[in-house]
């Protein structure tokens, strides 16, 4: 059974998301409703064009839908101003992109500490924060290493650290093993599930069954709209009821 939209984590109902061009508009997802609990590991999959990454964006507070409610923490996204946005991203929710989005000429502890510096922490509590995040994904010895200086994975690993250091109730990641070999992408999606077990919100967008087959549910997207919602067991997938 779904989450009831009341005790859901998320909750989007009719949502819809058109940009405007000549001659008409795209409609980038149509109605789109859907219900994620804490503690949810959720895989969104689709084509090229399906929708899931204006989904990513809206679920992210990155854009705004065109039409319906989006409700996270019981709050009405579609309503806040651009600084109250700004807030629940620093906050609420932690990014993990696939092309790791590191600045070049920080280090990995810089570079983890980023998201906490408009927060009201000391410097010394900035910086034990994000020891313990870079701790957390096993990189404590590459703290003075710069992204130049990491491989592909060490440099994945410091933005899963980014996206922990403010303890947001989200991970919302991004083809998070795109661009790493398949060895250490099964590094990064193990770090996942730690992270999931540690009783965190995980969404992952991807294209890819082996990445989804992770999740405990996959949301399947075409042409904007929700084709299919599963559950995956150990015995496979059985459709949400």
């Amino acid at each position: 059974m779904t989450t009831p939209a009341e005790t859901a984590l998320i909750a989007l109902r009719g949502l819809e998301k058109i940009y405007p061009m000549a001659g008409g508009g795209v409609r980038a997802l149509v109605d789109i409703n859907l219900d994620i609990g804490e503690g949810e590991y959720l895989a969104i999959m689709g084509p090229s064009g399906s929708g899931k990454s204006t989904l990513m964006n809206i679920l992210g507070c990155l854009d705004t839908p065109s039409g319906g409610s989006y409700i996270l923490h019981g709050q009405a996204v579609q309503t806040l101003s651009d600084d109250e946005l700004a807030h629940i991203r620093n906050r609420e929710i932690g990014f993990v992109f696939q092309t790791f989005n590191l600045l070049p000429r920080a280090t990995a502890l810089r570079n983890v500490e980023l998201p906490l510096i408009y927060s009201r922490l000391s410097g010394g509590e900035r910086r034990r924060r994000a020891e313990e995040a870079l701790q957390a994904v096993g990189l404590s010895d590459r703290a003075d290493h710069k992204p130049n200086e990491l491989s592909g994975g060490q440099r994945q690993r410091v933005a899963v650290a980014r996206a922990l250091v403010t303890e947001p109730s989200i991970i919302l990641a991004d083809e998070p093993t795109g661009n790493l070999d398949s060895r250490t992408g099964e590094e990064i999606l193990q770090l996942f599930d730690h992270i999931h077990r540690q009783g965190k919100t995980v969404i992952l967008v991807t294209h890819e069954e082996g990445l989804a087959g992770r999740a405990r549910r996959i949301l399947r997207l075409l042409d904007g709209r929700i084709e299919k919602d599963e559950t995956v067991g150990a015995a496979g997938t059985a459709p949400r009821l």
